[in-house]
C-alpha cells in the first residue's frame, strides 16, 4: 500500500481544479462532434480501458486512441513524404488485418523494478495504395493497460526498394488543450536537451522534444515519446494547428535536410502514448521497455549498478582543469586520492576526466586531437588501473569526442580493447559540440547509428556506457543492458558555472515527470558545499549554485533514478559530515518503485525497495515552497519491526541562506506507523527503512 501525503497548501490546487472543470465542459462539447473513421478496426488493452482504432477516411489512413470511453487522440493522419516519389498518404485502402495477444514476464538485470510484465493486444493493419505503384505498409498497433504503441513496417516489395523520407506525416490530435511540460527542439545552437522546462497549454507549443508530458482536462495524464530507436532519426513534435491541438512528427534531419535513408524491409521506431489516471501512475515507466526486443547479452552478470566519485566537479568550479598545466586534475597523485576515498566509503567507481591527450587549446574545435588510448605524461593509466583493482575499485574511462564522430569511431575498437585489458568496465562518453560528425544533428539518423555502434561495441568488450549529450533513451537498455545511464537534460553542473545559470528549485520535480520518464539520468547529485565556497568564495542566492538544501541533495538519490549514481562533490567536502552516511547506504538497484504523491513542478515523494534486500528508501523533494507531508508506512510488511533513519531539513533550513542544517533521527516503525515530515523551501527528506536488528 502506498503512503498518503497531504500538502499543507491547497489554494493553488483549488484554482486548478476550477479551471480544469471549465475546460472539461468545453472539451465535452468537442468530444461530441468527433467520430471515428467509418468501419475502423479497433483493439483494446487487456483491462479494456484503452482502445485504439485504425481506419480510412477519404483515402487517408488515420488512427485514434480512447481511454475509459473518452477521446485522448482524435482521428489523426498517418503516412510518409518521400524525396523523388509521391507521398504514401493518399488513396489508401485496408487490404488485411490480423490480431494477436501476448502475456509474458521477464526479470531485468537492473532497473527501477525487477520484474516487468508485458501484457498487450496487437492489431496489424495492412494498407495499400489503390492505384500504381500500389506501395504497401503495415501499421502495427499494440495496446497495453498503461498506453499505446504503433509503428510503420515497410515490407520488401517491387514498388518500394531504396527510399528517402523527407517527412513522417504522423499526427497527434489531442482531444483538448491539455497542459504540457516541454523543452524546445528548435534551438539554433547547442543542439542538445539542456534547457529549463516550460509549461502551458498545448496550443502554445512551437517545436518540442519528447517525452512530452500533458495533463488533460479530464485528469488523464498523457506522455508522447518513442521506443526502439535503431536506424531512424529522433522524433520531435512540431507545433499545433487545427484549433491548436494537433502535433506533428518532426524528424531530426541529415545535414542536407533529408530525414531518413533506407531500404525495405524496414521498420520505424514505435510512437508511444503513455496513459494514466493520476500523475503518480506515470512512474516507473516501462512502456518503452516492453516495445524493445529482449536482451542481446546472454550473460549480464558483469553489468553492475554502482555509486562512483570522480575528478569532475573541480573542473566546473575552476579549481582543476581538463587540460594539462598547473591545475591539471587527472594526475596520478590526485587519482590515487580519489581511489582511496572510494575504497574507504564503499564506492565501486572513480571517474577521471581529462586523462587523455587532446584537451589542450580549444578542445571543442580540435575534435580530431583526442586520443582515447594515450594518457597525459602525469597520468599513469596502467598503474592506476592496477591500483584501483587492488583497492576493490574500478576506473571509469572518459571519452569526450567533442562531436568528432569519425575520429572516435577510428579508435573505438583499440580503445575498448585497451580498457578491457585493464579491467575498466565503465565508460562515460561525451559529445559537447553544436553538431556532430561534420555538421550533422545530435539527433539525426547519422547520430543514432553512431550511438548504436558505441553501445554494441562496448557490449562486445564488457563495458557499461553512461552517455552525455546523448540520443534520448527509448528503452534500448532492455536489448543492450550495458546502456546504463545518460544525461540528456540540465544536470548539476549548471549549478557550478559563473553567472546565473543555476537550476531553479522546481527543476528536479519537473525532471521526474518529463526527462526521467524516458529512462535513467546521470544528474550527479550529492553536493554538500552548497554555497560553493570551494570555488574561491561563497556565492549569493542570485548567483549559480545548487538551489537546494542539503537534505534535498540526499533525497535526489532516491527521486532521480540512475543505476550509476555519483557522489559529485569534492572528497574533502564530505569529511566529518554525518549526512554522508545516507549516500554510503542508499541503494542504486531496485525491486519495486512507488510514487507516493506528486504534483508536477511542485513536489515528488517516491519509495523504492532495494533489490534483493528487505530495505526501503524514501525520497521527497519540494520546490521553493515549504510543505508538510503526513506519511503512513503501510507499504511495509505487516507484523515486522523496522528502523527509519531519517535525514530531514533541520531547524531554519532553506535554500537561499541556510541550506546546510540536517536533522538526523532514528525511530522504530512498523506498517502501522505515521510520520510528519517537514520540507523546507527547496528542501527534502531522505529515509532509509531497514529491519530492526
Amino acid at each position: 500500500m502506498p503512503f498518503t501525503m497531504r500538502p499543507v497548501r491547497r489554494n493553488a490546487a483549488a484554482r486548478i481544479v476550477g479551471a480544469l472543470a471549465a475546460a472539461l465542459l468545453s472539451a465535452s462539447a468537442v468530444h461530441a462532434q468527433v467520430t471515428a473513421p467509418p468501419g475502423a478496426l479497433t483493439v483494446a488493452s487487456p483491462d479494456g480501458k484503452n482502445v485504439a482504432g485504425v481506419g480510412v477516411q477519404d483515402g487517408h489512413l488515420a488512427y485514434y486512441v480512447q481511454r475509459g470511453g473518452r477521446w485522448i487522440i482524435q482521428p489523426s493522419l498517418l503516412g510518409f513524404a518521400f524525396r523523388g516519389a509521391p507521398a504514401l498518404r493518399d488513396s489508401l485502402r485496408i487490404v488485411g488485418n490480423e490480431r494477436r495477444s501476448f502475456d509474458t514476464t521477464w526479470t531485468q538485470p537492473w532497473g527501477e523494478v525487477a520484474r516487468v510484465r508485458d501484457q498487450h493486444n496487437e492489431l496489424r493493419v495492412t494498407v495499400e495504395e489503390q492505384s500504381a505503384p500500389r506501395r504497401r505498409f503495415v501499421l502495427a498497433v499494440r495496446v497495453f493497460d498503461d498506453g499505446v504503441g504503433f509503428r510503420y513496417e515497410l515490407p520488401q516489395q517491387a514498388a518500394l526498394g531504396e527510399f528517402e523520407i523527407s517527412d513522417e506525416l504522423t499526427e497527434f490530435t489531442l482531444a483538448d488543450n491539455a497542459r504540457a511540460w516541454w523543452i524546445a527542439s528548435n534551438r539554433p545552437r547547442l543542439d542538445r536537451s539542456e534547457q529549463l522546462y516550460s509549461s502551458g497549454p498545448v496550443s502554445t507549443l512551437d517545436s518540442v522534444q519528447t517525452p512530452l508530458t500533458m495533463a488533460m482536462s479530464s485528469g488523464t495524464q498523457v506522455v508522447i515519446h518513442e521506443a526502439d530507436l535503431v536506424d531512424y532519426p529522433r522524433m520531435f513534435l512540431a507545433g499545433p494547428r487545427m484549433e491548436g491541438r494537433t502535433l506533428r512528427a518532426a524528424l531530426a534531419p541529415w545535414n542536407d535536410g533529408l530525414k531518413v535513408r533506407g531500404r525495405t524491409p524496414f521498420v520505424t521506431p514505435w510512437r508511444t502514448i503513455q496513459l494514466a489516471d493520476r500523475v503518480e501512475q506515470l512512474a516507473p515507466s516501462v512502456l518503452g521497455l516492453k516495445l524493445n526486443p529482449p536482451s542481446r547479452i546472454a550473460d549480464t552478470r558483469w553489468i553492475q549498478p554502482q555509486k562512483y566519485v570522480g575528478i569532475w566537479w573541480g573542473m566546473h568550479l575552476n579549481t582543476m582543469t581538463w587540460s594539462s598545466g598547473p591545475k591539471h586534475g587527472a594526475t596520478t597523485a590526485n587519482t590515487r586520492k580519489y581511489i582511496d576515498f572510494a575504497a574507504a566509503n564503499g564506492f565501486r567507481g572513480v571517474l577521471v576526466e581529462g586523462w587523455n591527450t587532446g584537451w589542450d587549446g580549444d578542445w571543442i574545435k580540435n575534435q580530431n586531437a583526442f586520443s582515447f588510448t594515450e594518457a597525459y605524461p602525469d597520468y599513469d593509466l596502467r598503474g592506476l588501473a592496477a591500483y584501483a583493482k587492488s583497492r576493490g575499485v574500478g576506473l571509469i574511462a572518459h571519452n569526450e569526442t567533442s562531436g568528432g564522430i569519425a575520429n572516435y569511431e577510428r579508435q573505438l575498437e583499440d580503445a575498448f580493447r585497451l580498457y578491457q585489458s585493464l579491467g575498466i568496465t565503465t565508460l562515460k562518453s561525451g559529445y559537447v559540440a553544436d553538431t556532430v560528425g561534420g555538421g550533422q544533428s545530435h539527433y539525426g539518423q547519422f547520430a543514432v547509428r553512431h550511438h548504436r555502434k558505441v553501445i554494441e561495441t562496448a557490449a562486445k568488450y564488457g563495458i557499461m556506457v553512461n552517455a552525455h549529450e546523448p540520443i534520448h533513451d527509448t528503452g534500448e537498455r532492455r536489448t543492450w543492458p550495458n546502456m546504463m545511464s545518460r544525461e540528456g537534460a540540465r544536470g548539476q553542473e549548471y549549478n557550478a558555472w559563473s553567472g546565473d545559470s543555476g537550476n531553479p528549485p522546481e527543476h528536479e520535480t519537473i525532471l521526474f515527470f518529463t526527462r526521467l520518464l524516458a529512462g535513467p539520468m546521470d544528474f550527479t547529485p550529492g553536493i554538500f558545499d552548497l554555497m560553493l565556497a570551494s570555488s574561491g568564495r561563497p556565492r549569493t542566492p542570485e548567483e549559480s549554485r545548487p538551489r537546494t538544501t542539503l537534505a534535498k541533495q540526499l533525497a535526489l538519490y532516491v527521486v532521480l533514478y540512475s543505476p550509476l549514481q555519483m557522489a559529485a562533490d569534492l572528497p574533502e567536502n564530505y569529511a566529518n559530515q554525518p549526512a554522508f552516511q545516507f549516500i554510503r547506504d542508499v541503494a542504486v538497484d531496485w525491486d519495486t518503485t512507488r510514487v507516493l504523491d506528486a504534483r508536477i513542478g511542485d513536489y515528488v515523494a517516491v519509495a523504492r525497495k532495494a533489490k534483493g534486500r528487505d530495505e526501503w528508501f524514501l525520497g521527497a523533494i519540494t520546490d521553493e515552497e515549504a510543505r508538510t507531508l503526513d506519511v503512513r508506512l503501510d507499504f511495509l510488511p505487516a507484523g515486522r519491526r523496522y528502523v527509519a533513519e531519517v535525514y530531514a531539513d533541520g531547524p531554519g533550513a532553506n535554500w537561499r541562506d541556510n541550506p546546510l542544517p540536517v536533522a538526523i533521527s532514528r525511530q522504530p516503525v512498523t506498517a502501522a506507523s505515521r510520520q510528519t515530515l517537514r520540507l523546507a523551501p527547496s528542501g527534502g527528506v531522505a529515509v532509509r527503512i531497514r529491519p530492526e536488528r
